[in-house]
């Protein structure tokens, strides 16, 4: 049986379906993905067979691929939540994990572009942890 997976932006204009399964998820901590977050790394589902149908807000995925790189992304041009792009001209799939309804089924399985990580990504598993904003 193929695996539904389903979508969308933080606005909800965008809904989006993936069908079939994910090669990995991998922790991305390029300096593009740290701009493209706010963050430290992107957290990306890759796959190499899965297809990608656009739901509801098709006319609102925007795409941005940055000159000189293979780096792209698409966002929705209303909230501009991340949202699935295909890349290296269709041959793999990216979808950002947090933009699916589900928790993906299986935990990362690499960090990858770890020598442009950010320099305060260190130690973090001993930095506090809250359930809500401190204070």
């Amino acid at each position: 049986m193929t695996k539904l997976h389903s979508g969308s932006c933080l606005c909800g204009s965008v809904e989006f379906t993936v069908e079939g399964d994910f090669d990995g998820l991998f922790l991305c901590h390029c300096t593009s993905c740290q701009k493209d977050t706010g963050s430290a790394y992107a957290a990306i589902l890759a796959s190499s067979s899965a297809k990608l149908n656009w739901q509801t807000g098709a006319k609102d995925v925007a795409t941005f691929t940055l000159p000189d790189k293979s780096h792209a992304r698409s966002f929705c041009a209303q909230c501009g939540s991340a949202l699935p792009i295909l890349k290296h001209d269709g041959a793999l799939l990216t979808v950002p994990a947090g933009s699916l309804k589900e928790n993906p089924e299986a935990p990362p399985v690499g960090h990858i572009f770890m020598a442009e990580k950010a320099g305060w990504d260190e130690k973090l598993e001993d930095v506090p942890k809250y359930d809500a904003f401190p204070g």
